[in-house]
């Protein structure tokens, strides 16, 4: 099972304050844990709201980008891990011991093929695998 943990933005997130020497060692520490582990696929920082933008989608499919910042900050992400764990359970003992003080994370199932039933038809399914493989071949190279 794969997981997305969302890091939720924070005041000083959106202010663009970086972490300390002494939060890096420590993230770098808790990330470690998870490669050794074999649970981390993925895990990044996000910059603030003000250097993103949003595309919103009219009716007829017409997209219109809006630059940020973002006024709502606490439902802004600051970051994501995206680790793959044997269970709910499993998934949120290692979110508890992130190395945070304050703060929220939030815990998010990915779908996988399987989840679709029907509606993913072979045909989908091995388009699917294709593009993954293409991917995985990317990020390897």
């Amino acid at each position: 099972m794969r997981f997305m943990v969302i890091v939720k933005a924070s005041e000083a997130s959106e202010r663009g304050v970086l972490p300390t020497q002494a939060e890096l060692e420590e993230m770098g520490t808790y990330n470690e844990e998870l490669v050794k582990a074999g649970v981390m696929l993925a895990g990044e920082g996000l910059h603030p709201s003000s250097r993103g933008a949003r595309v919103r989608f009219d009716a007829d499919g017409d997209a219109t980008v809006v630059d940020g910042p973002f006024a709502e900050t606490k439902e802004l992400i600051a970051g994501f891990w995206i680790l793959q764990v044997s269970s709910r359970e499993e998934v949120l003992e290692w979110v508890k011991r992130a190395p945070f003080r304050e703060g929220e994370l939030e815990v998010r199932q990915v779908f996988e093929a399987e989840d679709f039933g029907e509606a993913m038809t072979p045909e989908l399914r091995e388009a699917e695998d294709r593009m993954r493989a293409t991917v995985t071949g990317q990020q390897g190279a």
